[in-house]
């Protein structure tokens, strides 16, 4: 399949067009919404549903299949958020707060676009491993912790509870740094670690796995026939919470935009070649590009809140909700599927 006929595939797949009628609705000033209620069950659909099919591809996997991998997964979720801060420090000129917010939501993965690149390799026909969604969820800690990391020790070694002055000062209301009690990191695990995005999805994957493949058939019917009508409805919210946020996007500078666009290729790119290098073949590999060249707006949000209150939710919000995701459904995506396709023969992917 040519990189035109992925591309035509990815943007006349109903979930891409059902966001952009969420831009439209937003465009055109439309009365439409998704009912709050509505939107958190669809989030729990979806994210269990996943978990519970890498779950039962998981307990039919070997352990000599999986763990190059994974520990490729891991070095990823390491580097990527070390390269987003310093490049938001130096080049962006962003206090540390808001640097490091941009490295936790850059090194975390966003579901939704895993789901969409899941979509085209099946409407394309092209194979990939089941277990990848474990590779989702283990992705999804590490980043977080090392961004928000990086953040208070800028913080602290510039001085003062924001580290850059009057400049930026913690959100009204929120502690300084030296009021966060002696367990702050453990309490942020704990939110990280317990967060509905890493329940779902890890005890998707546990019960998954212990059920396997004949007895997780008995809820086909509710898991896997519906799942591309839930995902739809789940895209048009979608659609209109990234043209939302595009007001946002534009009080934070070209800097941002630019890093939104640059971070999705780069981070992509090294996600496809190191899948391919870990045994991957390319269908597998594309989705490990499509996790590190995503940016979280759920875990990593919720953590930053929690943990980072002195960082502008506009700035990482409007680049990872605002540019990263829709660049990765149009163009992302199958972009990634292309790399890997092309890639594969000289790398020596099966």
């Amino acid at each position: 399949m040519s990189s035109l006929d992925i591309l035509q595939t990815n943007l006349l797949s109903v979930p891409v067009l059902c966001f952009g009628l969420g831009l439209m609705a937003v465009a055109i000033r439309s009365d439409l919404k998704i009912p709050p209620a509505l939107y958190s069950a669809l989030t729990i659909y979806l994210l269990f549903a996943i978990g519970l099919k890498g779950g039962v591809a998981v307990s039919q996997t070997a352990l000599a299949d999986l763990w190059l991998p994974l520990v490729a997964c891991i070095a990823i979720g390491l580097f990527i958020p070390l390269w987003i801060y310093v490049v938001s420090r130096r080049v962006g000129r962003m206090g540390p707060a808001d640097a490091g917010g941009l490295a936790a939501h850059y090194g975390s993965v966003s579901a939704v676009t895993f789901i969409a690149c899941q979509t085209v390799l099946d409407l394309s026909d092209i194979p990939y491993e089941g277990f990848m969604p474990a590779l989702m969820a283990v992705l999804e800690v590490p980043s977080i912790v090392v961004g928000l990391f990086l953040a208070r020790r800028g913080m602290l070694a510039l001085g003062g509870p924001s580290g850059s002055g009057a400049e930026e000062r913690p959100a009204s209301g929120a502690p300084a740094d030296e009021d966060v009690p002696e367990n702050g990191w453990g309490t942020l695990l704990h939110e990280v670690l317990t967060g509905r995005s890493i329940l779902l999805l890890a005890g998707g994957i546990a019960i998954g796995w212990l059920a396997g493949p004949e007895r997780a058939a008995a809820v086909d019917p509710l898991f896997v026939g519906p799942f591309q009508g839930v995902l739809a409805l789940f895209m048009i919210e979608m659609g209109m919470l990234a043209a939302r946020r595009l007001a946002g996007l534009r009080k934070a500078g070209p800097f941002v935009a630019v890093l939104g666009v640059v971070a999705a290729i780069v981070n992509g790119t090294i996600g496809g070649v190191v899948g391919l290098l870990s045994g991957l073949g390319p269908g597998g590999a594309a989705l490990l590009a499509t996790l590190a060249g995503s940016a979280s707006y759920i875990a990593a949000t919720a953590a930053c809140r929690v943990a980072l209150p002195e960082a502008n939710p506009g700035i990482y919000l409007g680049a990872s909700l605002g540019v990263t995701f829709p660049f990765n459904l149009a163009i992302g995506v199958p972009y990634f599927i292309w790399l890997t396709s092309t890639l594969a023969p000289a790398l020596g992917s099966p």
